[in-house]
């Protein structure tokens, strides 16, 4: 039995895969035989039927934070809308489209840090208002959160908190120093305590090696987070990472492989930057691990169709 099965049948039999396993998984020079191990972990154990979130994006722009990829940051100069938190209206209209469309959870996004109190007293009035059309989950982007925060919300009817740690640990520092890996955890580790479901993925193509994009699957792992954004950066002209290069679609394949290894059961979730990717890209990430998606505006970049992400995993499920 080779290493890539021995590997697969661990994970299989519920035995969790240390870090130089898995460094070593993705070595191999056959891809081939890893993506079909990850696709064999993702059948019989990954959760079925496809997830959908939508996303508005609600506060937009003026960032204080120095995030390299960044159009939101203050510190760049990009074409980026400009407005404060939306009206209840605004927030209504974007929970009933996303119904119609049968979407699973809505989240309100904002930039900034965190929230003052007065922006957390509105945002728990949107949340108690979309809770009373009772149509789907509500999620919330909403910054570095403290527990008080975070319990409000959830009184008020948001049900998940999402908070991406973006990139592994050990190479956060090289793109923000306005905020650490370890403040964006404290804050997943205080919604859990409050009752919150958590989600939190990163941005990969952003500079890092393999060995740290490993490392953020197993930081994730650490945490027990069942959804699990996984972002290709799409470099945006006027941020620090606008001549970034692109990480080959091979790579972002074997990239969601790997953390199908690392994260059997959860939900991995493909977000902004796929509308780059070829549809045999796209087809190949859905079979490997890839069983949900963010869907809508993607903040500053655009998003896939709602009905497109769908049925590419109804026909790779049939």
């Amino acid at each position: 039995m080779n290493g890539i099965e021995t590997l697969k049948n661990k994970v299989l039999a519920g035995i969790p895969l240390q870090m130089e396993e898995v460094c070593a998984l993705g070595e191999n020079p056959d891809r081939k035989a890893v993506l079909d191990a990850a696709a064999e972990i993702t059948v019989k154990m990954a959760p079925r039927g496809y997830h959908l979130c939508s996303i508005i994006n609600a506060r937009s722009g003026r960032c204080t934070e120095d995030c390299k990829w960044c159009s939101q940051s203050a510190r760049h100069h990009c074409d980026v809308e400009v407005y404060p938190l939306v009206n209840e209206k605004q927030a209504l209209e974007g929970l009933h489209l996303s119904c119609e469309r049968k979407v699973n959870k809505y989240s309100l996004v904002t930039s900034g840090k965190n929230l003052s109190d007065t922006d957390l007293q509105k945002i728990c009035k949107l949340y108690s208002r979309m809770k009373q059309e009772n149509k789907c989950g509500l999620c919330g982007s909403l910054g570095l959160l403290t527990k008080e925060q975070l319990k409000a919300l959830k009184d008020a009817g948001m049900s998940t908190f999402h908070c991406n740690l973006e990139t592994a640990p050990s190479f956060f520092k090289n793109l923000c120093t306005t905020h650490t890996s370890e403040e964006k955890m404290q804050s997943l580790r205080w919604a859990k305590e409050v009752g919150l479901e958590i989600c939190s993925g990163g941005i990969i193509g952003m500079g890092e090696s393999r060995q740290q994009r490993i490392e953020l699957a197993f930081a994730l792992k650490s945490l027990e987070v069942p959804s699990i954004p996984i972002n290709v950066l799409d470099p945006i002209k006027g941020t620090e990472l606008e001549k970034e290069p692109l990480i080959s679609d091979d790579e972002i394949l074997l990239t969601v492989a790997l953390f199908r290894f690392v994260n059997p059961k959860a939900f991995l979730r493909f977000a902004g930057g796929k509308t780059r990717l070829s549809e045999e890209t796209l087809t190949e990430a859905v079979r490997v691990g890839i069983n949900a998606a963010i869907v809508g505006d993607m903040l500053t970049t655009p998003g896939l169709q709602v009905d497109a992400d769908r049925n590419r995993f109804i026909r790779q499920n049939r």
